[in-house]
């Protein structure tokens, strides 16, 4: 596994992020573990404060019904990952962001956690982000296997308020507006996206619509966005892999192609977040006028918000 790290971005960031581009071999969990060992280890030549997997990184995506087989609490996957982790690293602290299909007492998600590890031998959950929208249309038959995520939760880190979107939730414009008017000031967005159309130059269709619909959520909302792709082939689908990061104004800061297995790694200051808010403020525009917006009575709400709004 190869890394990339940018050489312009300035030393003193406050948050040190490494995607890990990840090529997972279907089914095998163990084996998936060591290569997330291999890439820790590769970590240790510069300090990394959180480092992002993938969408499904450790099992692969397309398991249908064998996803009953291969899904795991979250208590048991952060603790496999924590002891992957100190295997490679010993007690070195870090915060991991992965992709698992999980299963809650018999319920079955497509999810994602955000784990710290500490340097004293525990670790602990921050958050766990349940997929809102599965996509069961071509080739994708996620709401025939597992039940969807209810909210758009934002938690709180040691490098300021994130917020967790998976592959589609990402795709839905309100997802990220949800995120951000919550107070996400960084969107990490795990994915496993299958390529599909080739573009005038030569890139996948739908790599160029990724980059466009990451771009406009960053500088719509002041965020930095932090996107995983799944690389690789899984039954003749190709993962679209493309790993990159987005700035608070929409530049696009570090990338991966599709089909790399490597580790990309950036430094994000979020002084930047402050003075692109500030610049154009979107966000707070947003904010203010979010109120008359969700009480349109043209709207379709719940009931129980209608009767608010009613008695308003």
């Amino acid at each position: 596994m190869s890394t990339r790290e940018p050489e312009d971005r300035a030393a003193s960031a406050r948050l040190r992020v490494a995607i890990v581009q990840m090529k997972p071999a279907k089914g095998r969990y163990a084996e998936n573990l060591a290569s997330a060992a291999e890439a820790f280890a590769q970590l240790a030549d510069a300090p990394t404060d959180l480092v992002v997997f993938p969408e499904a990184a450790f099992t692969g995506y397309f398991l249908e019904g064998a996803v009953y087989d291969l899904a795991l609490s979250a208590p048991r996957f952060a603790a496999d990952l924590a002891a992957t982790w100190r295997a490679a690293r010993g007690e070195a602290p870090i915060d991991l962001v992965a992709g698992f299909y999980e299963n809650d007492g018999g319920k079955y998600y497509n999810s994602a956690l955000y784990l710290h590890v500490d340097g004293r031998g525990g670790e602990r959950i921050v958050h766990v982000h349940r997929k809102l929208f599965l996509p069961t249309y071509g080739v994708f038959d996620e709401e025939r296997f597992l039940s969807r995520g209810r909210k758009i939760g934002t938690f709180e880190t040691r490098f300021g308020r994130m917020a967790i979107l998976i592959c589609e939730d990402a795709w839905h414009a309100i997802a990220p507006t949800i995120a951000a008017v919550k107070g996400a000031r960084v969107l990490l967005v795990p994915s496993a996206s299958p390529g599909r159309g080739i573009e005038g130059d030569g890139e996948l269709a739908s790599v160029t619509r990724w980059r466009e619909m990451l771009v406009s959520a960053a500088i719509e909302h002041g965020v930095f966005v932090v996107y995983a792709g799944l690389t690789g082939f899984e039954g003749g689908k190709g993962m679209s892999g493309s790993s990159c990061i987005v700035s608070p104004r929409g530049e696009l800061l570090e990338s991966l192609d599709e089909l790399s297995v490597a580790i990309l790694r950036a430094p994000l200051d979020g002084a930047e977040i402050d003075l692109a808010r500030a610049t154009l403020p979107l966000l707070g525009n947003l904010s203010a006028v979010l109120p008359d917006l969700w009480y349109d009575e043209a709207l379709p709400m719940p009931r129980s918000r209608t009767a608010d709004a009613a008695g308003r």
